[in-house]
């Protein structure tokens, strides 16, 4: 009978260690949930600033419509850049004729505000950044 109660105290101790990491590591992942919370917060405040305002700078700034953020979503995920015809396919747009010139459209406004640009006719792509120099 002594060896099974040494066993419990053994596995208590060890069950009693486990719950102290597990309250460390809670407390840990807490303390960083509640500063991404604040940094999502005053992002989310910095952006409702941005637009409160952007009307009564100069050439004003538009935030863009949905569309236009869906386009640009698109873009995030590839290096490689993207036809007008394969946006029309990855938004579910449908691929007739005035759907692809209705996006290719789209397309050549964003470049036009400098959010996209055409490296070669019908391919749009996410600006580069500039190599720094050696």
């Amino acid at each position: 009978m002594h060896q099974f109660l040494e066993q419990l105290q053994i596995r208590e101790a060890a069950a009693r260690d486990l719950a102290d990491k597990l309250r460390s590591q809670i407390a840990e992942l807490t303390t960083q949930l509640e500063a991404a919370e604040r940094a999502l917060q005053r992002l989310r405040i910095t952006y409702e600033t941005i637009l409160e305002i952007a009307p009564d700078l100069p050439g004003g700034l538009e935030p863009l419509p949905s569309a236009y953020r869906q386009i640009l979503a698109l873009f995030e995920d590839t290096e490689h850049g993207l036809h007008p015809k394969e946006v029309c396919l990855a938004l579910n747009t449908g691929t007739e004729p005035r759907h692809v010139e209705g996006t290719r459209a789209k397309l050549e406004r964003l470049v036009s505000r400098g959010i996209l640009t055409e490296p070669e006719p019908g391919l749009f792509t996410l600006p580069q950044p500039a190599p720094h120099p050696d």
